[in-house]
């Protein structure tokens, strides 16, 4: 019996992948890190993704990549989108949808902190306006602008087994030592407004699901950037005290939530470092 049942699950779980296939998924801050995971792992199983992000040159260095590996069966397309302005996120998803047709999967990735050194973290009484703008509009606003608009193209195109996914961070679930505490305000705002989406939706009677990644330390440093000396020390120094995840971790799961069968809403993944303390 029980091996009966690990080979329906083993199924279930291909069958989810498959039905994705020539689908379209938006990434949000894909050109590094989670978003860049996601994208090409989305792509490798069959996906036209779009991957956005301010610089897009990384995500057009990756489409030409997979492009030319026979094994991948989808595609990678950039957009230039700055995500603290709303007028940039309606032109993309206006562009998604005269292109692609709109979306079926719309992963809100790209987070912001501006946490500087670990020593010199942003708090409330020590911290500007400006600088909370920028990550509130990165951290929550683009979130709600990103959902709203995919949310409209699904039921538009008649995608009633769309899939919202948004990368949290167990910041958005307690406080720790040396935190960006405004960050922390931003991520926990985030898991209020994936509950609300999530009420919305069954209040519209919607199959439309919504889930969020809440990971702990995640190492996304590249490696071209820590050939240049761009990471300070002590952000170097920290990362040997522990094997963080790697954001191909995150992607997994991200896998994993859109192979669950339609009638299954995951709503929260929280995963963290075995090494990670707190």
């Amino acid at each position: 019996m029980c091996q009966i049942l690990e080979l329906l699950i083993i199924m279930a779980s291909k069958e989810g992948m498959q039905r994705w296939t020539g689908r379209v998924a938006l990434v949000t801050g894909a050109s590094s890190g989670i978003g860049q995971a996601t994208a090409r792992a989305l792509a490798r199983h069959g996906m036209r993704v779009v991957g956005c992000a301010r610089n897009i040159k990384p995500i057009e260095d990756d489409a030409q990549m997979l492009s030319g590996d026979s094994t991948v069966t989808g595609s990678l397309h950039a957009i230039k989108c700055n995500l603290m302005q709303e007028d940039e996120i309606l032109a993309m998803f206006a562009k998604i949808r005269e292109t692609f047709g709109g979306v079926d999967v719309c992963i809100s990735n790209a987070g912001f902190s501006d946490s500087g050194s670990l020593s010199s973290q942003l708090t409330v009484l020590n911290g500007d306006a400006a600088k909370w703008r920028g990550i509130f509009d990165v951290n929550v606003l683009a979130v709600a602008l990103c959902c709203r608009e995919a949310v409209r193209q699904m039921e538009e195109k008649g995608a009633t087994d769309g899939q919202l996914l948004v990368t949290n961070s167990m910041s958005g679930h307690r406080l720790t030592p040396k935190v960006n505490l405004f960050h922390a305000i931003t991520k926990h705002a985030v898991s209020v407004l994936v509950e609300g989406i999530r009420r919305e939706l069954r209040e519209k009677k919607s199959h439309i699901r919504i889930a969020q990644i809440s990971p702990g330390i995640v190492d996304t440093r590249s490696q071209e950037r820590m050939q240049a000396g761009f990471y300070p020390e002590e952000v170097n120094a920290f990362y040997k005290t522990l094997e963080a995840l790697r954001p191909e971790d995150i992607a997994d799961n991200m896998l994993h939530v859109l192979q669950t069968p339609p009638h299954v809403q995951v709503h929260d993944i929280l995963i963290r470092p075995t090494e990670q303390s707190f």
